[in-house]
This record gives C-alpha cells, sequence and structure tokens, in this order.
C-alpha cells in the first residue's frame, strides 16, 4: 500500500460542498466552553457532511483564531448559527418535527450501538459542555438520549471523540 498524496483525495470544494446532499444531522453544542473542541466539531460536521451547527450559550462562535486552528477551513462549509438559549432552541426545533436526541449519561438511555435511525427523519445531535453535560432542561425535551458505552474506569470521552463517534455511527447507518 502507498499512501495517498492530496491530490490524489477526492474532495469537494466550497461550492459543491454546499451543493452537495447533507447528511440529515443537525449538532447543537450546549455551552462548549473550549474553542479547539468548537473547531473540531466543524470538522468532524464537515467530513461528513451535516446539515448544520448551532453554537448556544457561552459556545464561542468563528471567526476565532482558535476555532480556525482546528477547523481547518470548515466554518465556510458548514452552515451554521448562534442561538443564545439552548431550550428555546430545541423547542422550535421540536416545533419544526425534528427528533431530538441528547448525548448523554442517563436513566433509560440508548446505547449508541443500538440506536436506529430512520432514513426520513432528520434527527438533531445535543452535545453538552466539557464539565456539566447537556443540561437537564435540554435532556427532558429529547426525544431520545443516546450513551455511548464505555467499558473503562473514565466516565466521559472528550466532547471532539464523542462528536466523531457519534456522528460516524449515525452517518454509517444512515448511509450504508
Amino acid at each position: 500500500m502507498r499512501k495517498l498524496k492530496n491530490s490524489e483525495l477526492t474532495r469537494l470544494n466550497v461550492e459543491e460542498f454546499k451543493n452537495a446532499k447533507k447528511t440529515p444531522l443537525i449538532v447543537v453544542l450546549d455551552n462548549v466552553r473550549s474553542l479547539n473542541n468548537i473547531g473540531s466539531v466543524f470538522r468532524t460536521s464537515d467530513a461528513f457532511l451535516i446539515e448544520k451547527i448551532y453554537l448556544c450559550g457561552i459556545t464561542a462562535t468563528p471567526p476565532h483564531k482558535d476555532i480556525n486552528k482546528t477547523a481547518l477551513g470548515s466554518t465556510e462549509t458548514v452552515e451554521w448559527e448562534y442561538a443564545e438559549d439552548t431550550i428555546n432552541l430545541i423547542k422550535k426545533l421540536k416545533l419544526d418535527n425534528y427528533h431530538i436526541c441528547s448525548i448523554e449519561q442517563a436513566e433509560g438511555a440508548t446505547a449508541l450501538n443500538a440506536f436506529n435511525p430512520e432514513n426520513n427523519s432528520t434527527y438533531v445531535i445535543v452535545f453538552g459542555n466539557e464539565v456539566k453535560g447537556v443540561s437537564q432542561e435540554v435532556v427532558n425535551l429529547s426525544d431520545t438520549v443516546i450513551e455511548i458505552p464505555q467499558y473503562g474506569t473514565k466516565h466521559s470521552l472528550n466532547i471532539s471523540v464523542s462528536v466523531g463517534v457519534v456522528i460516524w455511527d449515525i452517518f454509517s447507518k444512515l448511509k450504508p
């Protein structure tokens, strides 16, 4: 095997990305503090053609040098919007018939590997603050709570890792 050169990779340009059919996933960041995590979410969302990202509460917005450092230009491709209040946003998205999924450890949560998205729905996946997680109020409004099974000694993953795991899993189930 030989590593491919960047010139050999078939990647969309910005215009092609904007016109491409998107994966029916919307990412909501609920008060995420780390600018590097935010940039990483943009980059992962670009990789899997995510419809949109909502940046809520204290979550910083582009342009910012620390977001750009990890986003590598994906803030120019992935559609995004700032929403001051996560709860009001979730209520609005529910009224628009989106299926709300909080990514959290909670009673009655569905293991990610057991979650089976339907092809005719758009899913909103909510990721929370690095310390406090998704707020309880948002969990209460969720249609589904999804938990990433973990088997080691730690109780959580970095949010950028969680976003990558969840988006890849749902993407692979929606686009086999």
